[in-house]
């Protein structure tokens, strides 16, 4: 054959910050490891790598011999490593200044560990804005790949896509490789002579064509069934074969040895974009449905073709809109890059310059993407995901608070458009704690950290409708009608527990604290499980606020109204945290002006979130300190003036006390979500509702104190403990 095609084969390597240590090892033993042996066994085959900074720093640790053996591929020429942001974050979800921080920083790390030079990088997750290219040029980048439907959405043709182009912004020029979607659906799932005929059909029509297939490793033997596939039943080995065997018109090649050998396609300029599917995925729901159907309609057209290039979906920061949970993490995290950068500028820095260095490290590591989406994985539906962000984030803001010489025990009330909705929020901290409060929604607390162990009390997840929940609907329909099995009635439908479609449940206003609900006099826990038990919810009242603070303590004051039966009553809800216990939380609670001998019903919900389910470590504790049943068990007491859940293994006693005694009702609050393996029902928070039936006295006044206290003693000394043990002579 005369005509060549070159070939570039680039693989992405990652595991998420937060990620558990077996999932790691896993992804490791299944997918990196036996494809690198595959490549050592095959000194024709040559490639391009990229390993997320998160992955890298775990390998280095605990895999060093698979450090060595890239290192010698580099040596030989057969691996080109790339670069990008150092524990992968998606560029439009971090600020200008992290965007060149995170790349610069991971290019001296690989540079150190592998002792090569980084010229390109990846793209995680392929978000595109076309600010990046200086972003990307200004932080030493030379190249970059994105997947053809970023070029096909502005405009150029399937045949146009087989070479490099060039694009600019502010001046600075970045190479853009297409990425080729059609490869990257049959590597490694079709039979490798129909890649081998795609590659001659593109050489047959393009003049030296430069072919790009870019994706995740995971997909060589992590991903279910994979490993049989791609190793056992030897799909790679023969991949590896057919491709020596047309090694006379297949040529393997890096990136940048195009680069360095050929001049430019052209010049482009990309639409904000990702690749396909992600652009789907960031559609609210309703749409995505709609998006599908009109796809379905016209898929089966003899010109859809032409149409689908002018098919897209949505823009990625719109995650940030579609998931309120998304935009706190944002928020939180957007806070804590400004105050490493005031904290970069102030001549605190130069008594403290590790100290920056910590805070920066940490703001990065919560800054990896994962858990700031969700699409065909678990993303943000996974709570230890969530966790990581914040773990990160506070470990973060706590070595910068350090660095300014706060100790001891202190405390402090600020308020700002902390979640950027352009209203204020209130924020009252301590040495202990940082309780994020609203009082444009209701007054509700939607973010509570723990600062001594770094955790997010307040990291829930609302249960809402998704796309793939027809799925499960439609496959329970048909079970139902059917003795076989749900794989057998649609294979694309995998239960990882029975019955996920009567799990379906959705909120209506947010998981978190201090969510205030006027419930029906007389109304049962059963008449709160069928959604009968709530007259009203009032977490969409806006309040106004006061703040002060003394030596002693930081307080919070917010007020509303609310028109009862046409009269109108003060609703007022004030919280407070003292020096000498920075670990509580001082709540108080006042109506005033209630229609006398009238009956209501009150109820304040708590949500504790990151605290695990199923557990005999995890459980509810009453007032004498009995312990009673794990913390994923339904609730229905009375009269309880305190109540208790503890989780041993991450170290929290939480407690609430009442200074009237509450009935309790409490329910799990879980999930269905999609994952690798399928659907799976996933536990997000302890859902507790508090509440007081009562009649009004003739002074129309009903008021309540309530003392939410946090003990992380245990958590500290678990760690005192183990730091001890391991720095102990052996």
């Amino acid at each position: 054959m005369s005509r060549r095609v070159r070939l570039a084969l680039v693989l992405h390597n990652h595991q998420p910050v937060g990620n558990f240590d077996h999932v790691f090892e896993d992804a490791y033993q299944t997918a990196y490891r036996p494809f690198l042996d595959a490549l050592i066994a095959h000194p024709h085959i040559r490639c391009v790598l990229h390993n997320s900074g998160s992955l890298l720093e775990w390998l280095v640790k605990r895999h060093p011999e698979y450090i060595d053996d890239v290192k010698q591929l580099i040596r030989e020429e057969r691996i080109e490593l790339l670069g990008g942001p150092f524990y992968e974050p998606i560029l439009g979800g971090i600020p200008k200044r992290d965007r060149h921080g995170q790349i610069t920083a991971y290019t001296r790390y690989l540079e150190n560990v592998f002792e090569t030079d980084i010229r390109g990088m990846w793209m995680p997750e392929r978000v595109w804005e076309q600010g990046f290219a200086s972003d990307l040029a200004n932080a030493g980048m030379e190249y970059t790949l994105l997947d053809d439907f970023h070029f096909r959405n502005a405009g150029y043709s399937v045949d146009d896509l087989h070479g490099y182009y060039l694009t600019e912004d502010e001046g600075r020029l970045l190479r853009v490789f297409p990425d080729n979607e059609k490869l990257r659906y049959l590597i490694p799932f079709s039979n490798p002579y129909d890649i081998v005929h795609e590659l001659r059909n593109i050489a047959e029509k393009v003049k030296n064509p430069v072919v790009v297939f870019g994706d995740d490793s995971e997909k060589f033997g992590s991903w279910p069934e994979t490993f049989k596939h791609v190793y056992e039943d030897g799909w790679l080995e023969r991949f590896f074969a057919i491709l020596k065997e047309n090694d006379e018109w297949i040529e393997l090649v890096t990136l940048g040895e195009v680069v360095d050998r050929d001049a430019a396609t052209g010049r482009c300029y990309l639409p904000d974009c990702a690749y396909r599917e992600m652009t789907e995925w960031v559609l609210p729901t309703e749409k995505q449905l709609s998006y599908q159907s009109v796809v379905n309609e016209h898929s089966v057209r003899d010109d859809w073709s032409k149409i689908q290039q002018f098919m897209r979906g949505g823009f990625w920061r719109n995650f940030r809109t579609k998931y309120s949970e998304a935009n706190e993490m944002y928020a939180r995290m957007q806070e804590i890059s400004e105050h490493v950068e005031n904290f970069r500028m102030s001549p605190a820095v130069r008594e403290n310059p590790q100290m920056l260095a910590d805070a920066r490290a940490e703001l990065y590591r919560g800054q990896c993407n994962c858990a700031y989406w969700h699409g065909a994985f678990g993303g943000l539906y996974l709570p230890h995901l969530r966790n990581a962000v914040y773990k990160n984030l506070i470990k973060s803001e706590n070595a910068l608070l350090a660095g300014e010489g706060l100790e001891g025990r202190w405390t402090r009330v600020e308020f700002d458009d902390y979640d950027l909705d352009d209203e204020e929020e209130i924020k009252l901290s301590s040495d202990s704690l940082a309780a994020y409060i609203k009082p444009s929604r209701g007054g509700v607390m939607y973010e509570l950290d723990l600062r001594k162990i770094q955790h997010n009390l307040l990291a829930t997840l609302n249960r809402r409708p998704e796309p793939y929940h027809e799925k499960v609907k439609q496959a329970a329909a048909a079970r139902n009608q059917s003795e076989g099995s749900i794989e057998d009635l649609n294979s694309m439908v995998k239960f990882k527990q029975p019955d996920l479609d009567k799990q379906l449940n959705y909120d209506t206003w947010p998981r978190k604290s201090l969510v205030d609900h006027l419930l029906l006099p007389g109304a049962s826990f059963d008449q709160l499980l069928d959604g009968r038990a709530r007259i009203a919810n009032l977490h969409q009242k806006q309040f106004d606020f006061v703040t002060d603070r003394d030596e002693n303590e930081v307080r919070a004051e917010m007020i509303t109204r609310i028109n009862w039966m046409g009269r109108p009553v003060s609703f007022t809800k004030s919280l407070k945290i003292t020096n000498e216990d920075s670990g509580t939380l001082h709540i108080s609670y006042a109506f005033d002006n209630l229609p006398p001998n009238e009956t209501i019903h009150f109820g304040i919900e708590f949500n504790f979130a990151g605290i695990a389910a199923d557990s005999e470590d995890r459980y509810f504790y009453d007032s004498n300190g009995r312990q009673f049943g794990p913390i994923n068990s339904r609730l229905d007491w009375s009269d309880v003036p305190r109540i208790g859940l503890v989780d041993e293994w991450l170290g929290v006693d939480a407690s609430l006390e009442f200074s009237k005694p509450a009935g309790i009702w409490s329910i799990p609050i879980q999930t269905v979500s999609q994952s690798e393996g399928g659907y799976e029902l996933v536990y997000q928070s302890c859902s507790m509702l508090t509440h007081w039936e009562f009649p009004v006295s003739e002074d129309g006044r009903w008021e309540v104190e309530i003392a939410l206290s946090i003990d992380t003693s245990m958590a500290q000394a678990k760690h005192l403990a183990e730091t001890g043990a391991a720095s102990t002579p052996r």
